[in-house]
């Protein structure tokens, strides 16, 4: 739908969203798989094999930050889901990587509606994405919509 074909996925477990993107991206697209673990990495390249995808993947095994900063140029889409305490620096990270116009997705905003609570004492993951909430939501490069589909996915279009 946003005529995307150059995705970076940060946190890309065994490659379902992966094979998803892969899709929507058409022949001549590439999504950048990354994930931290290599025994998922090799799950995710057999079921992109199977589907027949695999050559739309770019198979990234390490810290997805690292990864994104390694990687050059813009995106038009970042998809996010990695270790929740480290969601504000992926916004730092990745909007200035979002081409205008471009999508900027992360997955699981709203904890378990743990992210809604006024207080979450020791609770490092919560606190980060609660902080992340604000950072999108108050970002003047961003509009964002939060859908409350599961356990909530933040869609921020880069604006500026």
């Amino acid at each position: 739908m946003s005529g995307a074909r150059r995705v970076f996925e940060m946190g890309s477990a065994i490659g379902y969203s992966t094979l998803w993107l892969a899709r929507a991206v058409g022949p001549k697209g590439v999504v950048y798989y990354t994930d931290g673990d290599p025994a998922n990495a090799r799950r995710a390249e057999a079921y992109l094999r199977r589907a027949r995808l695999l050559d739309r993947v770019r198979l990234l095994s390490g810290d997805a930050l690292e990864l994104l900063k390694s990687t050059e140029g813009e995106f038009d889409l970042i998809f996010n889901d990695v270790n929740k305490h480290q969601y504000p620096a992926v916004f730092r990270l990745a909007v200035p990587r979002v081409r205008l116009g471009g999508l900027f997705i992360t997955d699981n905003v709203l904890w378990y509606g743990r992210s809604a609570r006024a207080t979450v004492k020791g609770d490092n993951d919560t606190a980060a994405i609660k902080k992340f909430n604000r950072l999108v939501c108050r970002s003047p490069r961003l509009c964002t919509t939060i859908i409350p589909l599961r356990d909530g996915l933040a869609v921020c279009q880069r604006i500026r």
